[in-house]
C-alpha cells in the first residue's frame, strides 16, 4: 500500500501570509521563518498585528477564499487521488485553511489550530504536535504504508527524507543546493511524473 504526502503552502495553494500580507496592504504580515527563525516569536507578532488591525477570522477567511489554489493544482490533486491515497501534511491552521480545501475538494489535511474567541478574533494557535510532517510520515511507515512525499521548501526535508522517497516542488535555490539527494520537479506534470516512477521503485 502507498500514500502520497504533501505540503499545502508552496505546493497547491500560495503562501497564505504572504498572499494575505499583499491582500490586505500590510506588509508586516508577510514575515516568515526566513526573517524570524523563531516561530513562536513569529506567530505572537502576527497574532498581536492582527488584533491591532482589528482583523478577525471572518476577516481573514473571506481574503484566504478569494486567493483560491494555484493554476491547475485541483485538477492535479483530484488526478493523484484516482491512483493514491493522499494527505496534505501542513504547518498552517485548519480554519485559515478551510476555504482553500473546499476548492480543492475537501482533501484529508493534518495541520494545527487557531484560538477564536466568541467576537471572531484569533487570541492564541496550538500546535498539534512539535515537528508533526515527520511525525506523520513515520506513522504511516508504522503502519505498512510505502511513502511518497513533496514538498517545496527548507521546512519539508524532514518529511521527505523520513519518506521512502522523496520530492520537491519548485524550491528555493539554497534548498537545491542543501538537499542534492531529492529530484527538482517544476510543474505539476513532473511531479506526477515523478510521483509515479518513485511508486515503481519503492
Amino acid at each position: 500500500m502507498q500514500i502520497v504526502c504533501l505540503d499545502l503552502e508552496g505546493v497547491l495553494v500560495p503562501e497564505i501570509w504572504i498572499e494575505f500580507s499583499k491582500r490586505t496592504g500590510i506588509p508586516e504580515l508577510s514575515r516568515t521563518t526566513r526573517d524570524e527563525p523563531d516561530y513562536d516569536k513569529l506567530m505572537r507578532f502576527r497574532l498581536d498585528l492582527l488584533a491591532k488591525r482589528k482583523l478577525g477570522l471572518p476577516d481573514i477567511q473571506a481574503v484566504i477564499g478569494g486567493m483560491g489554489p494555484m493554476p491547475g493544482a485541483r485538477e492535479f490533486l483530484d488526478d493523484l487521488r484516482l491512483r493514491f491515497q493522499v494527505v496534505i501534511l501542513s504547518d498552517t491552521f485548519y480554519e485559515f485553511a478551510r476555504p482553500l480545501m473546499q476548492q480543492l475538494g475537501m482533501p484529508t489535511l493534518f495541520c494545527h489550530r487557531l484560538e477564536v474567541d466568541e467576537a471572531g478574533f484569533v487570541r492564541d494557535y496550538h500546535l498539534r504536535m512539535p515537528d508533526q510532517k515527520r511525525a506523520a510520515v513515520n506513522a504511516f511507515r508504522a503502519l505498512n504504508f510505502r511513502v511518497i512525499a513533496a514538498g517545496d521548501s527548507y521546512n519539508d526535508t524532514a518529511m521527505l527524507g523520513a519518506a521512502h522517497a522523496g520530492i520537491l516542488f519548485r524550491p528555493p535555490a539554497n534548498v537545491i543546493a542543501e538537499f542534492p539527494q531529492f529530484p527538482v520537479t517544476r510543474d505539476y506534470a513532473e511531479l506526477m511524473g515523478a510521483i509515479g516512477r518513485a511508486s515503481a521503485a519503492i
